[in-house]
């Protein structure tokens, strides 16, 4: 299965009036995944590491793994359906009995809410990396001019 899928991180988060996109790619080439806006800020807490006064829901799901020895092994953005993105969680639970790895359907926002919460890789379908449109131009222009790009504090 290595070989069906390609390493990504992502490169950046813009908020827009009906969510924020999330740039998704690598040094080849970028795409867009649209989330809800909270999502794409919860997102960004993680990138940054950012102190939140109350567990999200994701640092909820973070503590009940921790709970029960589960981690979260990567995340692999699948498919493309209907303007849909599709995504499977792979998660690796080790105790007295063995290790198990489960693959779990899940939206990709909360995917990547995950991965970037326990720094953990994303990777792409290659068949999904192909039939996207690239991205690269529009990321490099919102990177020159960042103040556009910025979330209000």
């Amino acid at each position: 299965m290595k070989n069906d899928v390609l390493p990504v991180e992502i490169r950046g988060i813009l908020p827009a009036n009906s969510g924020c996109a999330i740039f998704v790619g690598n040094d080849e080439k970028v795409f867009v995944i649209q989330v809800e806006h909270n999502m794409g800020a919860v997102i960004g807490m993680f990138l940054r590491d950012q102190p939140k006064e109350r567990p999200l829901t994701h640092d909820l799901i973070n503590h009940i793994f921790k709970g029960f020895n589960i981690n979260v092994e990567r995340v692999i953005i699948t498919d493309l359906k209907n303007s849909t993105y599709f995504a499977r969680l792979i998660l690796q639970q080790e105790n007295e009995l063995g290790r198990k790895i489960v693959e779990i359907d899940a939206r990709p926002s909360d995917c990547l809410a995950l991965a970037t919460s326990q720094k953990k890789p994303i990777f792409v379908s290659a068949a999904l990396f192909e039939q996207v449109e690239d991205m690269s131009e529009v990321l490099e222009q919102i990177n020159e001019n960042p103040g556009e790009s910025e979330e209000p504090e």
